[in-house]
């Protein structure tokens, strides 16, 4: 998942009690098991999100898909490369990770305080709790769309919140267009681009962006507001075309 923020990939397990009990401290989160997955990549990736996805519909707790992967449910064709991403309050985070690691995952807490980090099948998952420094709230999740990931059904961000995750993480320093054309093209009729003009037209990256969305035909152009005729009619006194002697 793109953050702002450098995450880097943390060797300290949490320690060996309370909701954490039974994880292997012998094992660092970052050390990879190549042996242990399937050739296609992919498919290890939607493995491992299934088996987390499943875990936390049991637990109860609101939470929805994020990132590539959420982008691949909702349609988007993507080679899945990395990370699978769930967001979740922040407040539920300690009864989750509980549900996790009876179910076999192995969680670790990294020393970013805006996500935690765990594994499956050798797959690394971020549990996430706030989207480009902005917090998981219940609004967000209760948007969400239940789609198969897959063969498991699972809460996946709505396409509108997705984009806007992705847009308020652009900057200066993470401004990969790229990446983010193909999802914006897959998604664009099912995304309020008014909202997310709305809410970006002030932020320099994600304005361009959208204004990008519009030069490639991608999405329709914004209004431009009142149109010129009213102008003349606020003419001053002295503007005003003179009349009679």
């Amino acid at each position: 998942m793109n953050h702002t923020r450098d995450t880097a990939r943390p060797e300290t397990l949490l320690p060996a009690s309370g909701p954490y009990e039974g994880l292997d401290a012998a094992e660092p989160v970052g050390a990879s098991a190549p042996d242990e997955l399937p050739q296609d990549h992919t498919q290890a990736i939607l493995q491992a999100t299934k088996q987390v996805g499943a875990l936390l519909k049991a637990s109860g707790y609101p939470f929805a898909l994020v990132g590539s992967v959420a982008a691949y449910a909702h349609g988007v064709p993507t080679r899945l490369q990395h990370d699978s991403d769930f967001c979740l309050r922040r407040q539920d985070a300690e009864s989750v990770v509980q549900t996790l690691v009876a179910g076999g995952i192995q969680v670790v807490s990294p020393p970013e305080d805006w996500l935690m980090k765990a594994r499956a099948g050798g797959e690394e998952i971020d549990l996430i709790f706030e989207l480009a420094h902005r917090p998981v709230t219940k609004d967000m999740l209760d948007r969400a769309e239940i789609l198969p990931v897959d063969s498991v059904h699972m809460p996946v961000l709505a396409p509108t919140d997705l984009l806007e995750s992705r847009l308020t993480a652009l900057s200066e320093h993470h401004c990969d267009f790229g990446a983010l054309l193909p999802v914006a093209r897959a998604l664009r009729e099912r995304v309020d681009w008014d909202r997310l003009r709305r809410d970006h037209s002030a932020s320099p990256m994600p304005d361009a962006f959208l204004y990008l969305l519009e030069r490639l035909d991608v999405v329709p152009p914004r209004e431009t507001g009142a149109t010129a005729a009213p102008a003349r009619e606020r003419r001053t006194p002295e503007e005003a075309p003179h009349e009679g002697p």
